[in-house]
């Protein structure tokens, strides 16, 4: 009979943030295998956890994680940890899940600390439905193709930064998604935990004057509904009445219902819409 995994979130700063269950599951295991192996050693010390620890980063997920899958079929239960936060959650983990599923072999997923929803609960912005893209790329064709499928995107975005590419990333979202809102969450749960909530342009000043420290989540605003509808205005408004019905008829709509659109566009009768379609 195979042992399990369980997938076990450390904190992202405090260390109370650690579960009950984390703990039970971290002294029950028979090893831990850790992004990195020393930054792990100093949760188990303080927490006075002794067991053999095994490196699993992103450089050897898959070759480790074929050790590991062996590590389980031999009976033996594995604890995957990250340095912060749930591993899988733009960290390694997501290799050795699925190696499981394919396997059949049982895996636990614990709760807890997770940067994510603290930062987009801090921002103060719409909760009710967001998309979390972790780091953008780094080379600019690779951030403008992401960018180019977020940017009209009602959600509320979320990204995580490093500080030496904090100033570049505000400036390329600022150029790509104007002068939105954006929460900037430092170093979430730590003594130096710091939120700020500026507009794009008024967040790349304050950082031109403050050197970035620590490691970032920028909940950035959705395109809101107002800015949509500004954006569709600014094209209808350069169209003539017919041109805007063929608009609407060239994206596949009924010409009954594109005279119907046309007039509650420009906020005019129907039967006036209709006038100007008979010339179509």
């Amino acid at each position: 009979m195979s042992g399990r995994l369980y997938v076990v979130p450390t904190p992202i700063g405090n260390l109370k943030d650690i579960t009950l269950r984390a703990l039970e599951v971290l002294e029950n295991v028979d090893l831990v295998a850790a992004e990195d192996t020393r930054q792990s050693l100093k949760l188990l010390n303080h927490f006075n956890i002794k067991k053999p620890l095994v490196s699993y980063h992103k450089f050897n997920e898959n070759e480790k994680s074929e050790n590991i899958i062996e590590i389980l079929k031999e009976g033996k239960n594995v604890a995957l940890v990250s340095d912060a936060g749930t591993p899988g959650i733009s960290d390694p983990g997501s290799v050795i899940v699925k190696k499981c599923i394919e396997e059949g072999i049982e895996f636990d997923v614990l709760t807890g600390a997770t940067a994510v929803t603290t930062a987009l609960v801090y921002s103060g912005l719409d909760t009710t439905k967001f998309l979390f893209r972790g780091f953008l790329p780094r080379e600019n064709k690779d951030r403008k193709s992401i960018i180019e499928d977020l940017k009209d995107r009602e959600e509320t975005l979320i990204f995580y930064e490093a500080p030496h590419r904090l100033i570049k990333t505000l400036e390329f979202l600022y150029e790509n998604l104007g002068d939105r809102q954006i929460a900037i969450c430092r170093e979430l749960t730590k003594i130096h935990e710091e939120i700020i909530r500026r507009n794009l342009s008024e967040a790349i000043e304050y950082y031109r004057n403050k050197e970035p420290r620590g490691e970032y989540v920028l909940v950035v605003q959705g395109k809101s509904r107002e800015e949509k509808r500004k954006e569709e205005e600014e094209v209808w408004r350069k169209l003539t009445i017919e041109e805007h019905i063929k608009k609407y008829m060239n994206e596949g709509i009924s010409k009954k219902d594109a005279i119907k659109k046309v007039a509650k566009d420009r906020n005019i009768a129907k039967s006036e819409v209709y006038k100007y379609s008979l010339k179509l």
